[in-house]
């Protein structure tokens, strides 16, 4: 690879983490040309870019990107590496223990979660039980409506209620005018 190639490349593995939120590296060594392109078709499914890259490539371009230092993860760049780019925190993670079910590889090296670093495979499975943003805001939405319904079933229920004490308080005002006019009969015939 010439200089200048080198320098393309760089430049593309440093497009690929600018903005990017979501960084895995893994890998593929060891899958063979089918294997590895029914994972990159995975992958483009659930909107994961997927590049293999060389390490001193991506550590070139990882050391040049402003506002993320990533030197936590150079260490693990050994052997064949991809990296992984996605918009959801956990879809590499999930794709990488899907394809695991029937494959030994793709084996996670290193990943840049929510601004947080996780080096080895042994992560695997935290990074998959990540919540992604839309699953956080689902359940916040879902705890904030729990109240507002019980709350509305109460006012709901609320008129049920109020016409019930209403049915069971007037019959007892009829029964105590009732009792009360014997003995005012009694008093009146009683002063005569």
């Amino acid at each position: 690879m010439t200089k200048d190639q080198k320098v393309v490349a760089i430049q593309e593995i440093k497009d690929l983490l600018q903005d990017a939120k979501v960084v895995y590296v893994a890998d593929l060594e060891g899958l063979n040309a089918g294997k590895s392109s029914d994972f990159r078709r995975q992958a483009f499914k659930q909107n994961i870019k997927v590049k293999v890259v060389k390490n001193t490539l991506l550590q070139k371009a990882m050391e040049q990107i402003e506002g993320v230092d990533y030197s936590e993860m150079f260490p693990s760049f050994k052997g064949n590496s991809a990296l992984m780019i996605a918009e959801t925190a956990n879809a590499p993670a999930k794709l990488i223990q899907g394809f695991r079910k029937k494959e030994e590889k793709p084996a996670l090296k290193s990943a840049f979660v929510q601004e947080t670093f996780y080096v080895g495979d042994n992560n695997l499975d935290m990074l998959a039980n990540i919540k992604s943003r839309e699953e956080m805001i689902g359940e916040i939405i879902g705890l904030l409506q729990s109240p507002i319904q019980r709350v509305v079933s109460a006012l709901q229920n609320k008129p049920e209620t109020v016409e019930a004490k209403a049915e069971e308080a007037a019959p007892a005002v009829e029964e105590t005018p009732a009792a009360e006019a014997p003995a005012d009969s009694t008093e009146e015939t009683s002063a005569e």
